[in-house]
This record gives C-alpha cells, structure tokens and sequence, in this order.
C-alpha cells in the first residue's frame, strides 16, 4: 500500500473520545491449512494494525457444534464470547460454498448470544464482511453475513469484500498479491476503522429503543404499585 496515501483516520474529526485502539475481533469461516478465508483476514488484520487497532483472532478449531449437549461453559465458546465482549467492531471472513456461508461461519455467529445477563454482547458494534470464491465473483455470503448482521443488532459498514478466485490471489507465502482485490480490501479496513472511531463511544445512544425504555417504565411501575400495596 501506498503509506503517503492511507495516513489513518484522524480521531479528533471523527470525534472519538476513548482514547485508547479500536479493538477489533476477526472471524474466518474455513481450517483448511490453505484457507483463503483465513488469509484474507490476515491480511486485514495487517492493514488494520497498520492502521491503529488493536486485533484480535479467533481461530474456530476445536469449537464445537451449537446444540450438540454443549453448553457455554465449553473453552472454546467461553473464548469466543470473551473476545465478543472485548472488542468494538467486527472482521467476518468467510469462503462461499454451495452459494453460502459456511456451517463452521455460521457456528462461531451462533454461539454469539443475542443478550448475556444485562448485555447485549454485540448490539451496536461495528461490522466489516469479507468473503472469498474458488469461482467467479459472487456476493451470496457476504449478502448473507449482512442479514445476520443487522439481526445481532450490529452497524454493518456500506463497503465490503468479494474475492473471486481466490487461488490466484495469494503467493506461496500466503500473502496477497497487489491487485484492485487487495486495495479493496484496505478500503473496507479503512472504512471499519472510521465507523468504529465515530460511533464506538455513542454507540449505546444509537440503539437505544423506545419499545425497551416503554418496557422498562412498566417493569418499574409494577414494582412501585406493588410496594405500595404491602
């Protein structure tokens, strides 16, 4: 990448409070040893460092199936719930197959509860998606990643990353080769940094519902009519 082009996001025009790194969370959705999904988010991973955050990996081996008589108190789940709760925007990288995500993709969303005690693990936070294919372009898993997304309540970023023939694009060495692929993906990165910049400190505002405040009044009143009663 061309440095004298990427300086970074510039926190004070963003108006970001906090001041320490966007913490970032990157799923992937394959554990092949060649895994282009896995590649792709490192090298995300890369620019995003390059860029100031603070990255963070889950690597999905050994996580079992949802329902399968496990509960959360598994090592795995308990790791990926922790990483969940720690970070404040997202990287989901995953290969599209049978024109879809992958089940193992899918596993890591699916143990990500939708409310954990008081919190809302993901509610708010900030989403980048990234798929690869061993065809031509396609946009099924990333249109599909958007979906689940918007239903954990996440602020999913308008750019995003599509890589056909994804062999072609990585070197021996597992990194990617410079091509309008690779400059996508620095402006989906780029893109993640300022969304999470601006809203990471607000975020709680911007969700923040009128059918729960409503709810919470009557859950209030109820216990004030109730004490008045004994």
């Amino acid at each position: 990448m061309d440095d004298d082009l990427l300086p970074g996001p510039d926190p004070v025009r963003l108006g970001a409070a906090s001041g320490h790194a966007p913490r970032i969370l990157i799923l992937y959705g394959s554990l092949r040893d060649r895994s282009f999904s896995r590649l792709s988010a490192e090298e995300a991973g890369r620019i995003l460092t390059r860029l100031g955050a603070e990255v963070r990996f889950f690597h999905p081996s050994g996580l079992p199936l949802v329902d399968d008589g496990t509960d959360a108190s598994h090592p795995k789940v308990r790791e990926l719930r922790d990483l969940v709760a720690w970070c404040e925007g997202m990287v989901w990288s995953s290969p599209e197959r049978h024109g879809a995500m992958t089940g193992l993709m899918k596993t890591q969303v699916d143990w990500i509860p939708l409310s954990e005690g008081a919190v809302r693990p993901t509610q708010g936070k900030v989403l980048a998606v990234m798929q690869v294919s061993g065809g031509s372009q396609s946009f099924n898993a990333v249109n599909q990643m958007r979906v689940l997304g918007r239903w954990m309540r996440m602020l999913t970023i308008p750019n995003q990353s599509s890589i056909p023939k994804a062999f072609q694009e990585f070197d021996e060495a597992g990194r990617m080769r410079p091509s309008p692929l690779y400059d996508r993906i620095v402006d989906v990165m780029e893109e993640l940094m300022k969304f999470t910049l601006l809203t990471r400190d607000r975020s709680g505002y911007l969700v923040d519902r009128y059918s729960e405040r409503k709810e919470t009044a009557a859950a209030l009143m109820d216990r004030v009519n109730l004490s008045q009663a004994t």
